[in-house]
């Protein structure tokens, strides 16, 4: 049985999270684990913890639209394996999270026995996914954007989110801590990264990549 020594956890319920630890720890008695409710939580435990075992990443945390953090991580923080968990377990979500560079995606209806061994498959360096899923089936292509998503630096992919939720360039500025001259060559940059002409043509490329409309409405 492996020990990892730290697992981040990026899950905005309370509840799941709170009961998967309270299980895990059971059993993982030597790790530490790093709670994130937001993509900003997230990013900062990545940052304070690049040796980090394996996260655990929910695809409907606040600020993640979709695929695009998944694409992120893997871009930015190759040495962390990243898990799926969803509440989704549609064939669609599932393939598209392992074809982006996820190394195993557990459906949040999975038995917690399961996800422990789940979790210790990947720690191992194997691949998991339920029983029920079908590898073969072709992927829409999206490559070519996910590609140009996985470009942009760290400071970078946090304005993107940051137009995303519609904040304008002095709010971002204020947040970041920067000038607003500096927000407006990072969006230069972000946009002849993702060829885009604006911000809003930006929002809706990264939107490709998010989950489907009806999975949305469901979360």
């Amino acid at each position: 049985m492996i020990q990892p020594e730290k697992i981040i956890i990026a899950d905005d319920h309370p509840l799941f999270r709170q009961a998967l630890l309270g299980t895990l720890k059971l059993k993982l008695t030597q790790t530490q684990w790093l709670e994130a409710q937001t993509i900003a939580e997230l990013e900062q435990h990545l940052r304070d913890n690049p040796d980090s075992d394996l996260l655990l990443l929910d695809l409907h945390i606040p600020g993640a639209h979709g695929f695009n953090t998944l694409i992120h991580v893997r871009n930015h923080f190759p040495q962390i394996p990243v898990v799926v968990v969803s509440a989704h377990e549609d064939h669609e979500t599932i393939h598209k999270s392992m074809g982006y560079g996820a190394s195993g995606f557990i459906p949040k209806s999975t038995p917690v026995e399961d996800i422990y061994s789940a979790i210790q498959q990947v720690l191992l360096g194997n691949i998991w996914t339920p029983a029920a899923y079908n590898e073969s089936a072709p992927m829409q292509d999206n490559n070519d954007i996910a590609e140009r998503v996985a470009s942009l630096t760290q400071q970078q992919y946090r304005i993107l989110m940051m137009f995303a939720q519609g904040m304008l360039n002095k709010q971002i500025a204020y947040d970041l801590h920067v000038s607003e001259a500096t927000i407006k060559a990072h969006a230069t940059a972000i946009f002849r990264k993702l060829d885009v002409r604006n911000r809003t043509q930006a929002v809706i490329v990264i939107g490709q990549l998010d989950l489907s409309d009806m999975q949305l409405q469901d979360s």
